[in-house]
């Protein structure tokens, strides 16, 4: 058989990578069911109606069909998921009548778009979001909680003690400031305001010259009106004080009024879990591109890898979900694990420890001893000591040899029968031997699991994007 040609976008990583990830999944995992959401898992597929309800999607999504289709669509009718919110959406009308409301859950699952692969943007990659949602009403309150939910998830993130990824940026604005700001100013509501909130939401991309260009082409905005509009989005803060610096713009409207206490509200109650790796900053430029968002609006930034854009992304959305008798808003936020993972290993080298969950190698002596050595395995295992039995009897040097490739710090050697020796176990990193119990040894807590560690990217790279 051929060598296969790689498929751009789909990221695959190697064992000693994929252990990170898993330890970034399980450190979401337990920082979201702390906070007290639960975990679903929906489908990987939607009906393609549903899918293009979103926006602007159509060229993102994959679409479902057999090699024999004889539809006249040319397609089943479904499509591959592009994010988790249009199916939790979904997933909230069918199941209504068997929720809590408000019902909080977590999400980890891989999703699929259809855009031109790049670093941090794939076809296929694992998303983690966290949702609020109630039936009619939901307080303002649970956007403070999932932001600071999500402050919470990405400091443990950082923490060297843990996986110690770089610091993130947390860009907090409110839709409702946006709107009220620009009606204050006179521009029209409805589709106006959102074609200016869609080009001011291009400045992470376009000098500011240009975006005031394309507000007088495209929005419809006089040069004075542009400005203005610039001028909000050029404000911000780590605390309140940008709300005297909005009020100095001497603009004024209720809706306006709303989003800075909003806004000024949320920055205040995060203050406690900013470090100088987390921080919650209020970004008037801030608007998401999705017309759905009504309130509160989330992007982040990983320090040092700003050009991959916003890698943890949502917001308030209050008419999402409808069925007709009762409306469920909800507030969400989305981190592109992939998105952030995928570059940093490839960049920095970010890899386990050891290639394989194993903290010891149980060796053979023989292989009429083989079921001797299963049975410490058995016994290491029984008190949650991670380990394997040597693939073949070979010499013991080559044993310890073929556990150092895998980075396992242990080698166990078995009692030989009618040997004055009972059990021994070597750490070949330091080479101290000593004679232990697998009924009631373990290894240093620090060994128990693969650690996280930065190296050299020629040792460990991404496979192939």
């Amino acid at each position: 058989m051929a060598r296969p040609t790689p498929l751009s976008g789909f990221p695959e990583l190697l064992p000693e990578q994929r252990i990170v990830e898993q330890q970034v999944i399980d450190t979401l995992r337990e920082t979201f069911e702390l906070h007290g959401f639960a975990g679903i898992e929906t489908r990987a597929v939607e009906p393609v109606d549903q899918l293009l309800r979103k926006g602007d999607t159509s060229k993102e999504v994959y679409l479902l069909r057999r090699l024999h289709e004889e539809s006249a669509e040319g397609h089943s009718g479904i499509g591959l998921h592009f994010d988790l919110t249009v199916p939790f959406a979904r997933y909230v009308l069918e199941n209504a009548g068997k929720l809590e409301f408000p019902f909080r859950r977590y999400q980890v699952q891989k999703v699929w778009r259809g855009e031109r692969p790049q670093d941090g943007r794939y076809r296929e990659f694992t998303q983690a979001d966290i949702d609020v949602v109630g039936r009619d009403v939901l307080p303002f309150h649970h956007d403070v909680e999932v932001t600071r939910v999500m402050v919470d998830a990405l400091s443990r993130l950082t923490d060297p003690a843990r996986l110690g990824l770089p610091g993130f940026r947390l860009q907090v604005n409110n839709r409702k400031l946006i709107q009220g700001f620009y009606a204050g100013l006179g521009v029209a509501e409805g589709d106006a305001t959102d074609e200016v909130m869609r080009l001011v939401d291009k400045l992470d991309k376009l000098p500011t010259s240009k975006v005031h260009e394309l507000l007088t082409a495209e929005g419809g905005l006089d040069a004075a009106t542009a400005d203005r509009v610039l001028a909000l989005a050029t404000i911000r803060a780590t605390d309140d004080s940008f709300v005297a610096a909005v009020r100095d713009l001497g603009v004024s409207h209720e809706l306006l009024d709303e989003g800075l206490e909003e806004l000024a509200a949320l920055v205040r109650a995060c203050a406690d879990l900013v470090t100088d790796r987390v921080r919650v900053e209020a970004d008037l430029s801030i608007a998401r591109g999705l017309d759905y968002y009504t309130g509160t609006v989330f992007e982040t930034r990983l320090d040092g890898y700003e050009s991959l854009g916003s890698i943890c992304s949502g917001g308030r959305y209050d008419a999402l979900a409808s069925d007709g008798r009762a409306t469920y808003p909800g507030v969400g936020i989305s981190l592109g694990v992939s998105r952030v993972l995928v570059p940093l290993l490839a960049r920095t080298g970010l890899a386990a420890d050891r290639k394989v969950p194993s903290a010891v190698v149980v060796a053979v002596t023989d292989e009429d001893s083989r079921a001797a050595s299963d049975a410490v395995a058995h016994a290491l295992r029984s008190r949650g000591v991670p380990c394997e039995v040597a693939a073949s009897a070979q010499k013991f040097g080559k044993q310890i040899r073929y556990a150092e490739r895998r980075g396992v710090p242990y080698v166990w050697f078995p009692a030989s029968p009618g040997s004055e020796h009972g059990h021994q176990v070597k750490d070949i990193r330091t080479g101290e031997q000593v004679e232990a119990d697998p009924a009631t040894w373990s290894p240093p807590a620090g060994d128990l699991r693969p650690r996280v560690s930065t190296g050299s990217t020629n040792n460990s790279e991404e496979k192939q994007q």
